[in-house]
């Protein structure tokens, strides 16, 4: 019998967590993914204060890539029903 097909009683295999996604969004303490605003790492002494000041701060990641982030952070904390 080929390696490839014997089955082991109780293999239990862990999903990895992608390290992109990972280090990119946040999970709050209720589940809800958060991600940072864009352009704020380059030219920033050429932006205005108040440019600088709106870029602080975190976001809710979009509906629509809820999902793939979940998929691609197993282990996260889901959001309560």
């Amino acid at each position: 019998m080929a390696k490839g097909n014997v089955k082991t009683k109780g293999a239990k295999y862990k999903m990895k967590t992608h390290s992109g996604a990972k280090a990119r969004f946040k999970i709050t303490g209720s589940g809800k993914i958060m991600r940072r605003k864009i352009g704020s790492n380059n030219f920033r002494r050429k932006k205005r204060p108040g440019t600088l000041r709106e870029m602080a701060g975190d976001l809710l990641a979009s509906p629509h890539l809820e999902h793939r982030l979940r998929v691609m952070m197993p282990y996260a904390k889901r959001p309560a029903k």
